[in-house]
């Protein structure tokens, strides 16, 4: 990595001292015509940032010139070094996108408009403004991966200069580059960026903890010099006596943040973390990977069940490498791996590697592979997405995971964050799969849906046709691209029932008026649409659907009546079948909170704008109110058919005994009822006054299980609640 230079090195022109060593380390890839297109976009970014400072007081020309500095030490090709030196200008300058394109090329012009912040942006918040740019760089990372490659490497030189940023600021863009560009350089296996990101992040999030915990190290270094070369020699000794030659055994220590990371999720003190220093051994090929780790599994004990074989099973940025833990000396928890030099290579580079060593076809192919598996992912998750800042919440869910590895009945792998679900395992298998999972079998067992995934598993999935997703999918789901694919079935199936309850309250007022939605003349609703500056009936109906619009307002405008414009008014007066209310199968179509109508119950609806048609029973005590909303009700009525489960609260008076409650929950049960809810509202040595809710199928349903509940001698009296009351104490 580069480090940045000093203004006492060069103070009378820096930006001359770094484009020279520019040019130099790229000289030692890079033809003379390549080295010329770099000093040109040189000339024309100096040019163009003239008179601009950075807050340190050096020219800002020196910012663009470091981060290409960066990209030339991971040989980036000419190109991406071009857009690195230009990736300023669009944003910061009078330079179009369009200039550039002309000047060098649309190759250059597209890498600079990818790495550009958003400007202009119409948004609510600065969260919004944030997601909508990490959004359209994900979007052009998709294209060309050097645009996150000069992403990373201008955060880097920023997170290196942000010293002369006020503390707010800083703790601003720390908390970004953590949540989201360090997480970026982990998945593209850029292992070097990414710990420097993270150091430089936790020293300018937490500037103390940071100073504190870097003399623990130091001072552990000390104490624990002579036990590291003890270890050293040894696994040493033991590799040339097995006849392996050409390795390296490389001792190496967490970084800063890796370690605070462990001492807050395991709540642990420094004393307590014997494991921050490790060893790493680099070998030929795959055959001597193995031998070696029979070598210091011989020299020292491993601790059961800390063994990971990631040769076998690589990580998802392509990481390989075998992990195990071993009692050292001491007793001193020893963590090794054990890896190939090109396994090293990627390891450390990630991505890079494919301009790094570019002699080693197989390195860059299958880093550049892996990569862009993950961004297919992504693709598919921001084309699923409903907005920039749903996008960036499934981008944070989609980086920071641990995996697990499971199987499909074909034997194939299937790599899962873990936590993951059976349902986060059938959309990670297609889409229309996790839209119709209905169940699962696990190892040939039966289990539901959210059982949690383990590694080793076979998964199979069971569907059915009449199955779709379940809003409290959400609530268990941990991979983006469930959650995205939930969310977005959820959103297009409100749509649809929206504009299928619209097109029914449009119908059954136009019905009031003799004429049905096919009858009216194309050029009226044409007309209607154009003066509600909406692209289509569609959205008209929806908007019915969601109560946005009411429908006899609607009506005036559709049908002409020579008797007037107060006919339509008239018209309501006129009796007409109710609204057939089906039951809880429309998502637009609300059950008030209030009063909780079952079916059987006698019911009026109310529209209420953005969430449709809200039921309420006749004699709710809020309908008296709402009825003076002339314009907000419409007549409705249950269908003789309708399904569903629907909540019903009703109050007990029970003796204050032991197992009363026990009693009551068998009866409720035989009845099949379920209990979602009970509150103790008052409770003395005698009785008790419980406030339960139940699941029922209608009216008939719920007096049945009254009926049961009141030949229980423990139940003195009880009563159907209509309202909702204060929840005082809850058992659920």
């Amino acid at each position: 990595m580069i480090i940045p230079l000093s203004r006492t090195e060069a103070p009378e022109l820096p930006q001359d001292k770094l484009a020279r060593r520019l040019t130099g380390i790229a000289a030692s890839y890079l033809d003379a015509p390549q080295i010329a297109d770099i000093f040109r976009a040189y000339e024309a970014a100096r040019t163009a940032h003239e008179g601009q400072f950075r807050l340190s007081g050096e020219p800002y020309i020196c910012h663009p010139l470091s981060v290409a500095l960066i990209l030339a030490e991971l040989r980036m090709d000419a190109k991406g070094i071009m857009a690195a030196i230009l990736h300023d200008v669009i944003e910061d300058t009078p330079v179009t996108k369009e200039q550039l394109r002309q000047d060098f090329g649309d190759e250059v012009a597209e890498l600079v408009d990818g790495v550009s912040k958003l400007t202009q942006l119409d948004c609510k918040s600065s969260a919004e403004a944030q997601a909508q740019n990490v959004r359209k760089m994900v979007l052009a990372m998709i294209k060309d991966l050097r645009v996150i490659m000069v992403k990373l490497a201008d955060r880097l030189h920023n997170m290196r200069t942000l010293e002369a940023m006020s503390p707010p600021r800083r703790r601003r863009i720390a908390r970004e580059t953590l949540d989201i560009y360090a997480p970026i350089a982990s998945r593209l296996g850029m292992n070097e960026v990414r710990i420097e990101l993270e150091d430089l992040g936790f020293a300018a999030m937490h500037p103390l903890r940071y100073r504190v915990l870097q003399q623990a190290v130091r001072k552990a270094r000390g104490n624990r010099k002579e036990v590291m070369a003890l270890i050293e020699s040894s696994v040493k000794k033991r590799l040339e006596q097995a006849g392996i030659v050409g390795y390296q055994v490389i001792g190496r220590e967490k970084h800063l943040f890796s370690l605070y990371q462990k001492m807050r999720s395991k709540r642990l003190t420094f004393q307590q973390v014997h494991d921050f220093f490790a060893f790493r051994i680099v070998v030929g090929n795959v055959d001597e990977c193995y031998r070696s780790l029979g070598m210091v599994h011989n020299l020292y004990k491993p601790v059961p069940g800390r063994f990971k074989d990631y040769i076998a099973v690589p990580k998802g940025n392509g990481y390989q490498s075998l992990h195990t833990v071993l009692i050292g000396p001491h007793g001193m928890p020893l963590e090794i791996q054990i890896r190939t030099r090109a396994m090293n290579q990627v390891a450390e580079s990630g991505i890079a590697a494919h301009w790094l060593y570019k002699s080693d076809s197989e390195l860059g192919d299958r880093s550049q592979a892996r990569a862009y598996e993950w961004l297919r992912n992504l693709l598919e998750i921001q084309q699923t997405a409903g907005d920039s800042l749903e996008f960036l919440d499934n981008l944070k869910v989609d980086l920071f995971q641990q995996e697990v590895y499971v199987f499909t009945p074909r034997g194939k792998i299937i790599k899962l964050p873990r936590g993951a679900t059976v349902v986060d395992f059938a959309y990670s298998v297609h889409t229309d799969i996790g839209n119709a999972c209905v169940s699962a079998r696990i190892d040939r067992a039966l289990v539901p849906l959210q059982t949690t995934l383990e590694n080793g598993q076979t998964i199979e999935i069971v569907t059915a046709p009449w199955a779709r997703p379940n809003p409290m999918w959400l609530s268990y789901v941990v991979t983006a691209k469930a959650r995205a694919a939930i969310r977005s079935y959820l959103r297009n199936f409100k749509k649809q029932e929206a504009i299928a309850l619209g097109r029914r309250l449009l119908e059954k007022e136009l019905a009031a008026q003799g004429t049905t939605l096919e009858d009216l003349p194309g050029e009226n609703i044409n007309q209607l649409l154009t003066s509600l500056d909406l692209p289509s009936l569609d959205a008209l109906l929806e908007d019915l659907g969601l109560g946005n619009r009411l429908p006899f307002l609607i009506i005036k405008h559709l049908v002409q009546d020579e008797a007037g414009p107060d006919t339509t008014q008239g018209s309501r007066k006129r009796t007409r079948s109710p609204l057939v209310i089906k039951g809880t199968e429309n998502m637009v179509v609300n059950l008030g909170k209030c009063c909780r109508p079952i079916p059987g119950d006698p019911i009026i609806g109310f529209f209420n704008p953005g969430k449709g048609l809200v039921i309420h029973q006749s004699d709710c005590k809020n309908v008296t109110e709402l009825r003076m909303k002339q314009m907000n009700w419409v007549d409705v009525e249950w269908d003789k058919q309708a399904s569903g489960d629907f909540p019903a609260v009703i109050r007990l008076e029970l003796l204050n005994q032991p197992g009363t409650l026990a009693q009551v929950a068998a009866s409720i049960s035989r009845m099949s009822a379920n209990i979602e809810n009970v509150q103790i509202t008052n409770q003395d040595n005698q009785i008790s006054t419980d406030i339960i809710t139940l699941s029922v199928r209608d009216r008939a349903h719920l007096a049945n299980v009254m009926r049961e509940l009141r030949k229980l001698s423990v139940v003195t009296r009880i009563t159907r609640v209509k309202s909702e009351t204060k929840k005082t104490r809850r058992h659920d």
